[in-house]
């Protein structure tokens, strides 16, 4: 079989695969049916999430990490008190909101978009490669704490309201784990997040973390608030999967959102800001002319799952061609 012939059939069928295993074989969890996993599952980035799984180190592949293989992130145990004042004082002075930022703009966040309606908000600290400047201005401290952990890709604060929830989902882009630490919290199990069927409730000065590839959700079944830092953490790899990551992660930088006027935004929240008028209109067409709005979504959907395919089929080409002259 020739090199292009095999390419050929590994672009065809390493989709397929992936495809499948995330929505029948990974973890315990599955979707209730295809379309509540093409609705919340991000398919489209499923192969080159499942090359990082088989690029991961042991101690990256579970749902839950332990996190005492990972030291580094000691430091934020350490400081929580501090993290948590300049969380409070963000929250007195009204800077998390769920439609538009304390200067009264209102951006585009393409990552967490879904989860403001059902309560949820943040304030970024840091986002793949970029410090935000208003985190450095209000909240020094755990920004200066947050920005000597270089394992740290990207830190914000969230706050879950009294009686809200996030739905089942999992998150689109396998590059990092998820770090949580409970700053301001309920201390209850009515206050928790479910990740592939493992209940942890927020405490405060406590943390874990996880893989968000997995499916998982929260509520906040309490009458208190819930502040936390959710941070990214780089995935633990191999060689070849570092080398691909760093690509990767180029993806996530681009979905840098601004806190406020004086913060950078990335390319894709530029793009998504301009067009969001657009997609305010996707959905009006969709209760106007269905066949013609899912004329279009899918279009779009199978263009960018053809330039996927083409991106993971040529680095598993080429991570094939680095085994084969190593061996």
């Amino acid at each position: 079989m020739s090199t292009l012939t095999f390419t050929l059939l590994l672009l065809l069928a390493f989709p397929i695969f992936s495809l499948v295993y995330v929505y029948q074989f990974r973890g315990t969890q599955r979707f209730a049916s295809p379309v509540e996993y093409f609705r919340k599952g991000w398919p489209i980035f499923a192969p080159l999430n499942v090359l990082l799984y088989g690029l991961s180190k042991k101690r990256a592949r579970n749902a839950i990490i332990d996190l005492e293989k990972y030291p580094e992130l000691k430091t934020l145990e350490e400081n929580w008190e501090i993290i948590r004042e300049e969380a409070l004082e963000l929250h007195r002075n009204g800077y998390f909101d769920q439609t538009t930022n304390a200067d009264n703009q209102s951006y585009y966040d393409v990552g967490f978009r879904t989860f403001y309606k059902y309560g949820w908000s943040k304030f970024y600290l840091k986002w793949y490669g970029t410090i935000h400047n208003s985190a450095a201005r209000l909240c020094p401290k755990t920004t200066e704490i947050v920005s000597g952990i270089p394992s740290i890709n990207g830190a914000m604060y969230t706050v879950l309201p009294p009686g809200s929830k996030l739905t089942r989902h999992l998150d689109p882009i396998a590059c990092s784990l998820r770090y949580h630490l409970g700053l301001s919290t309920p201390n209850h199990q009515d206050c928790f997040i479910s990740i592939d069927g493992n209940i942890k409730s927020w405490r405060d000065g406590d943390a874990f973390m996880f893989d968000e590839t997995y499916l998982h959700h929260a509520r906040n079944d309490s009458d208190q608030l819930r502040i936390i830092l959710m941070c990214d953490i780089e995935r633990p790899m191999f060689f070849a999967g570092r080398i691909f990551n760093f690509f990767y992660k180029k993806i996530c930088s681009q979905l840098l959102v601004p806190n406020l006027a004086e913060d950078k935004a990335g390319l894709y929240s530029r793009i998504f800001s301009k067009v969001s008028p657009l997609l305010a209109s996707g959905k009006t067409l969709k209760t106007t002319n269905k066949p013609l709005y899912l004329l279009v979504k899918w279009s779009l959907n199978l263009l960018l799952l053809a330039l996927l395919l083409i991106v993971t089929g040529a680095f598993a080409s080429f991570v094939i061609g680095l085994f084969k002259a190593v061996m």
